[in-house]
């Protein structure tokens, strides 16, 4: 009896240890990631295994590679993004992530599916790994990993296709008033200074957006026979989609099922200016996937043309390009140089610019039609 009521005991004792373990688990923030172009997937003619070699460090020689790992955790009955369900044929790898916190530690959850049975060149985290509290400057350094073995090593993973691993990094607990972060040193997720609002912010991808309401513009004349050469062959418009004046380099974004519609802000800085760009403009996101260009709403796609009006006048024009996945929380902006052209203060350089998606969101309201207001 004696051994038996021992033994009850000490189950009873686990249970409750188990249960502390487990019961104090709080979400911080949770991303949806980027979708990785899924590796190419091959057959092992010995184990009949599919295997493939992760992208990202498919070259990652210079540390040590500690074989393969064949107890990684899963996450059972995982939601994926957007309610979708990845199978086999699909050509990106999701890469979503949540923080927590657990038993007195802050804990980075990356999930990513199974593309194969066997995943090799793996990477999660080093020394380099970090948590930056964009308030106090407090930095939270990696402690360890789950699994622990694969610390600032080189690993290859044995699992099943289509399971969704549960990698972690534990970093030590936060303190309460964080609000604002910064996530380094994670490269497979494109952590590598990625911002997070923990503890109410707002964490979910915002949805399809509306088609903008554009203002359309006047054309005085159209082109005749164009040539960039030649000034007297461009198109002129008048009674722009005029703005509130915002600062160089504005932009704002609308994502519907069918386009994704990209607003830049101009600005006059004479009566009759000349606007335009490069041609082959693209929208490039992390995973290096281009979303072309396809048109500019009212106005010459690629061409220059005028823009009649007043000094100090800004106004919208609306490139529409291949519509975004939801999922994206940065996007690159990527105009390439024009040719030369012959025109005084000739000017058609190319840019890159990193754009954040939420911000761009934000930003619709900067665009809306607002006439002129003049006092002489």
């Amino acid at each position: 009896m004696k051994i038996r009521i021992t033994i009850l005991s000490l189950l009873a004792m686990l249970t409750v240890a188990v249960q502390a373990q487990t019961k104090d688990v709080t979400t911080l923030a949770e991303g949806q990631g980027v979708w990785m172009p899924k590796p190419e997937v091959t057959v092992d003619k010995k184990t009949k295994k599919k295997v493939c070699i992760w992208r990202d460090t498919e070259n990652n020689s210079w540390h040590e590679d500690i074989g393969m790992i064949d107890n990684v955790p899963v996450a059972k009955d995982f939601k994926f993004p957007e309610s979708r369900t990845f199978g086999s044929n699909d050509p990106f790898v999701p890469m979503p992530w949540k923080l927590t916190e657990e038993n007195d530690e802050t804990i980075l959850h990356c999930y990513f599916q199974m593309p194969a049975d066997i995943v090799k060149n793996m990477w999660l985290a080093s020394n380099e790994t970090a948590i930056l509290d964009m308030e106090t400057g407090i930095t939270y350094r990696a402690r360890r990993t789950v699994p622990e073995a694969c610390y600032s090593k080189v690993f290859s993973i044995k699992g099943k296709e289509g399971d969704v691993v549960d990698l972690q990094i534990v970093f030590p607990k936060m303190i309460e008033s964080t609000k604002r972060i910064q996530i380094y040193g994670v490269p497979n997720w494109y952590m590598r200074g990625l911002h997070a609002t923990l503890h109410g912010g707002d964490l979910s991808f915002p949805g399809y957006d509306q088609k903008p309401i554009v203002h359309e513009p006047h054309k005085v004349s159209d082109a005749n026979n164009y040539n960039k050469d030649d000034h007297k062959s461009w198109a002129v418009f008048d009674d722009a989609h005029l703005i509130k004046p915002v600062e160089d380099g504005t932009y704002a974004i609308w994502q519907t099922p069918e386009a994704t519609y990209l607003a830049e802000a101009c600005e006059m800085n004479w009566n009759r200016e000349y606007f335009g760009r490069g041609g082959n403009t693209i929208l490039l996101d992390q995973s290096g996937r281009q979303y072309k260009c396809k048109d500019v709403m009212f106005y010459p796609n690629d061409d220059l043309f005028w823009n009649e009006g007043l000094s100090g006048d800004y106004f919208a024009v609306f490139y529409i390009f291949e519509p975004l996945p939801l999922r994206l929380e940065n996007i690159t902006l990527v105009v390439p140089e024009g040719e030369p052209f012959a025109m005084w203060g000739a000017n058609w350089d190319g840019k890159v610019q990193q754009l954040n998606i939420r911000e761009l969101k934000n930003n619709q309201r900067f665009f809306e039609y607002t006439p002129r207001k003049v006092m002489k």
